[in-house]
């Protein structure tokens, strides 16, 4: 096989390009065909659609097993303050690194397409990342994409937590599963100056969101991680009523089965029988959003192997953040590759925020981590059925 790192080396000024043409006119969630075609081109190649907005393409052999590299089409909601000069003016960002994983991939794209590969190489090309109507789900439900025989799945996502030239490549749980809470309390409204003579939800709300917090120190092993946040309230039309309900949306991050069941268990005892002592009723409606993101071992292990004793530094990293990758890790021998951004030097914010915008140079390290899967699988997973 051609040494694909020194052609996915010829190919970086074109994706540091392509990189800025999508950091430029970035999709919202379920809007990325622009975006898809544009990297489409870029590849090179036929390209199937797939879970709508979505794309496949497959380099090398037509048949038999793949491994795949998937790439997040989608930006986020956010009014950029980078000051790049290739900065989105939409109010539409990518500020979570799409935009590099996908210019990183399709520079490992172009290369391979001038390699011969022992195995097909699956591109996938996947929206809607940033949603709760999973883009990852669609593509697993896809017949387009079984047929393919998928034989492992390697992801890469930048992480602002670990330091430039570290790589995260953890076997096990890497990130949480993620359950979206949405609560409502009932009470008696009425008139400000007379508050004897209602139940008020807002005050019982207030003691439900304050009790919820300390359920995680409370209930859950010290030595277990689970985080649980509340990000929305909502009650009232004016200062002087007291409305008739109030409600408010969390989100539950949980990395045991059983921390999750006994959590869920708690917050709806913890609603229920906090707003009661308030003369309120309280409800809880949970959704199940991802499952935990678990790192299948032998190739994790494999990856990082292929990357010790190079530039990248592979260490051990698990967070409470969740992506819909968990979703490949539940049926597929799969991999979430970390690489990091901080640089002490910069400075340079975390994910989701209107100022992340990580230099052109870490495409180059995103795409080192999207070969050390690719030959990490290859040795773990085809060689080894």
């Amino acid at each position: 096989m051609d040494d694909l790192a020194a052609l996915v080396a010829g190919e970086l000024p074109t994706a540091v390009e392509l990189r800025h043409r999508l950091h430029a006119d970035p999709r919202l969630s379920g809007d990325e065909d622009d975006t898809a075609e544009a990297l489409c081109a870029a590849i090179g190649g036929p390209a199937d659609r797939i879970a709508k907005t979505g794309r496949l393409l497959r380099i090398g052999s037509a048949t038999g097993p793949a491994v795949v590299l998937r790439a997040e089409l989608d930006a986020l909601p956010l009014h950029e303050r980078s000051g790049v000069p290739w900065a989105s003016t939409s109010g539409v960002m990518h500020a979570c690194g799409h935009d590099v994983h996908c210019a990183a991939l399709a520079a490992v794209a172009r290369a391979a397409r001038s390699s011969d590969l022992p195995v097909g190489l699956l591109i996938l090309l996947q929206p809607r990342e940033e949603y709760v109507l999973s883009g990852a789900v669609d593509v697993l439900a896809d017949e387009a994409f079984a047929a393919h025989e998928p034989a492992a799945v390697v992801g890469v996502h930048l992480q602002p937590q670990l330091a430039r030239g570290q790589v995260g490549v953890s076997p096990g749980p890497v990130n949480a599963a993620g359950d979206h809470l949405e609560i409502t309390v009932t009470g008696h409204g009425g008139h400000g100056a007379y508050p004897h003579r209602t139940d008020d939800p807002v005050l019982a709300l207030a003691q439900v969101v304050v009790a919820l917090h300390h359920l995680v120190s409370r209930r859950v092993d010290p030595l277990h991680s689970a985080v649980l946040t509340i990000g929305e309230l909502h009650a009232g039309t004016a200062s002087n009523i007291i409305p008739g309900s109030a409600s408010a949306t969390g989100l539950l991050r949980t990395l045991d089965p059983g921390v999750r069941d006994r959590l869920h268990a708690a917050v709806r005892t913890t609603v229920g029988g906090v707003a009661m002592a308030y003369g309120c009723h309280g409800a809880v409606t949970i959704s199940e959003v991802n499952p935990v993101l678990d790192n299948h071992p032998a190739l994790a292990a494999a990856t990082a192997e292929e990357l010790a004793g190079g530039p990248l530094t592979p260490t051990d990293f698990r967070s409470c953040g969740a992506d819909d990758f968990a979703f490949y890790s539940a049926e597929i021998p799969s991999v979430m590759i970390f690489v990091g951004t901080n640089d002490a030097d910069l400075g340079l914010p975390g994910l989701h925020h209107p100022e992340f915008a990580p230099p052109d140079e870490i495409i180059s390290e995103v795409c080192a981590a999207y070969l050390a899967g690719f030959h990490g699988a290859l040795a773990a997973v085809v060689n080894a059925s």
